[in-house]
């Protein structure tokens, strides 16, 4: 029998990443919503999967989803009124003043903001909504959260984009000119068992950039005394992720 500290617990089928993907709650979708002037149309910006667009859809008469990725368009959710586009944030294929609601999850990190924000201006209909979305780092259980805070900030830490401090801050230094809307707190919530979660860790960039920098070792010593931790690696644990918001008014 495998110990849990000598088993690879990143090979659980870290590759497979929408299975691993934590969903935003149904709350996120219905409150961008009701934040909007009207129901008409719906824009999700480096909308990947289609993850968010998705949930708008059933919120609005239409949604159009644009991401740069072919890919990602390639794998997006289907639905009968969302269309989906590959496209950059800073050219959007739209008329202008067509959209009630542009939303953007844990995309604007990588986005020229100031040309992005200048086709926000462009396609906006009047008091439409912007919203920039992430979710930030996950918090555990308190008897697994400080060894896991020490793997994330402190043994992974360097191997993250320097984007990623953006994530992490909740977009607090973005430059965001609207007029601000405050948002009410909400959080991803889920209950995994370990190889969920490590699956999910497995995904991350700096865990591929880690590995490839032959630091293999951190991440199995993380990963076995993690699983001493847990015990039962069948048992769910609850995790949570904060979700964070720049909402504006354009």
């Amino acid at each position: 029998m495998t110990s849990n500290t000598g088993r690879n617990w990143f090979d659980q089928g870290g590759q497979a990443y929408a299975r691993f993907r934590p969903e935003y709650p149904a709350e996120l979708a219905a409150y961008l919503a009701s934040c909007a002037p009207d129901r008409r149309l719906a824009v999700d910006v480096g909308c990947g999967n289609g993850q968010l667009t998705a949930q708008l859809a059933g919120h609005f008469q239409q949604v159009v989803g644009f991401d740069p990725s072919a890919d990602q368009i390639a794998h997006a959710v289907p639905r009968a009124n969302i269309d989906y586009c590959c496209a950059a944030a800073e050219r959007l294929p739209l008329a202008e003043r067509s959209a009630s609601l542009l939303s953007a999850a844990q995309a604007a990190h990588w986005f020229d903001l100031p040309a992005f924000y200048t086709e926000v201006r462009r396609v906006a209909r009047p008091g439409a909504v912007l919203a920039l979305i992430s979710y930030g780092v996950l918090q555990l259980e308190r008897d697994l959260d400080a060894r896991f805070q020490r793997f994330y900030h402190e043994e992974i830490g360097r191997y993250w984009p320097a984007e990623r401090q953006l994530v992490d801050s909740g977009y607090a230094t973005l430059d965001f000119p609207f007029e601000a809307i405050e948002p009410p707190a909400m959080a991803i919530r889920l209950d995994w068992d370990l190889p969920q979660l490590l699956g999910y860790i497995a995904t991350w960039s700096a865990v591929r950039q880690a590995r490839e920098a032959g630091q293999a070792a951190i991440l199995q010593r993380f990963a076995g005394e993690l699983a001493e931790l847990w015990g039962d690696p069948a048992a769910q644990r609850a995790i949570s992720w904060p979700i964070n918001m720049r909402i504006g008014r354009t």
